[in-house]
């Protein structure tokens, strides 16, 4: 009686903890959503500043930030399918799983290359003023974004064709979709870290090197002109968020050590370290710019003008 008591006492706590941590996980997943469509509220506006106004549409660094914002709706888009699926047990046939994978990871690596870029365009125009015009032109940009595509998914054209190649192929059965169960080939592990160590670095240190470059030409013009200053405080927020993104690979160690009994700790981790940066990004480097910020509150009071007339109608 005494074991039969104990055990059923057991089993209560059991299952009011797994009650408690769904319980929070819904709420988490509520936060990730909200955050989601307030960035692709952002990304709308400034999708409709864009098309209509000649001056932002060929303009480099506005052509990188929106790409940057709509970079990072597709990441938090994807990484939430998996996240829920991963948390609530869905079943995802295999090459989906593996093709959301791939997608999610594609479009983490290129918010890295996307602040390297943007970095380089603002050392270009306050280290090379003369020859940003002949450099940072619109179709300059445009093959800047392809590069970095192609350069991104270089890893992955390399891991598809180890799979092709290898005995043990992704299954067409439906599984519960996580980063293991798309690993067939040890190689794939060290193809993926050995791409995030080479990308991540070198874009820490074209970061670091027109930091410093753009700093030393402020020392000398800043009394004559504010904007090298407003330069090099842009590229040391893409620094800032380039360590955000560092830390997201990192917060997989709270995972497992010393939080393993938390079943929320992957939803915090995700919300914290892929979320909130991506949400702040709008707010960092669109509400700084005195152009955006303008064509923004616009767009924002047009969208509030039609909804206030549809309600009334």
């Amino acid at each position: 009686m005494l074991n039969t008591s104990g055990l059923h006492s057991n089993s209560s706590q059991v299952s009011v903890t797994n009650s408690k941590n769904e319980f929070i996980n819904l709420i988490l997943a509520l936060l990730i959503i909200i955050c989601f469509f307030c960035l692709f509220y952002f990304m709308a506006v400034m999708l409709n500043v864009f098309l209509t106004t000649s001056s932002i549409r060929e303009t480099s660094r506005y052509i990188l930030f929106l790409h940057m914002l709509i970079n990072d709706t597709c990441y938090i888009a994807f990484a939430t399918v998996l996240l829920l699926a991963a948390n609530y047990r869905l079943l995802i046939p295999g090459p989906t799983c593996y093709l959301l994978f791939i997608v999610g990871s594609a479009t983490f690596k290129a918010t890295a290359y996307n602040l390297a870029t943007m970095a380089l365009e603002r050392y270009v125009a306050i280290c090379h003023p003369l020859r940003h015009g002949g450099l940072c032109t619109t179709k300059g940009t445009h093959v800047a974004i392809a590069l970095m595509w192609v350069v991104g998914s270089i890893p992955y054209v390399a891991e598809i064709i180890l799979i092709l190649s290898s005995h043990n192929v992704i299954s067409f059965v439906p599984i519960i979709c996580s980063q293991a169960t798309v690993i067939v080939n040890p190689a794939q592990n060290i193809i993926r870290s050995q791409s995030l160590m080479i990308g991540f670095t070198t874009v820490g240190l074209i970061i670091l090197f027109t930091y410093v470059r753009i700093i030393l030409v402020a020392q000398k013009i800043s009394s004559q002109s504010p904007t090298a200053l407003k330069a090099g405080k842009t590229v040391l927020l893409h620094a800032f968020q380039l360590c955000l993104c560092l830390a997201s690979l990192l917060s997989t160690l709270t995972e497992t050590y010393p939080y393993n009994y938390s079943h929320f700790i992957p939803t915090i981790n995700f919300l914290i370290y892929s979320c909130i940066p991506r949400f702040l990004s709008p707010l960092i480097y669109g509400l700084r710019d005195e152009v955006l910020r303008k064509y923004i509150r616009q767009g924002v009071l047009r969208t509030f003008i039609w909804r206030t007339g549809h309600v009334s109608k």
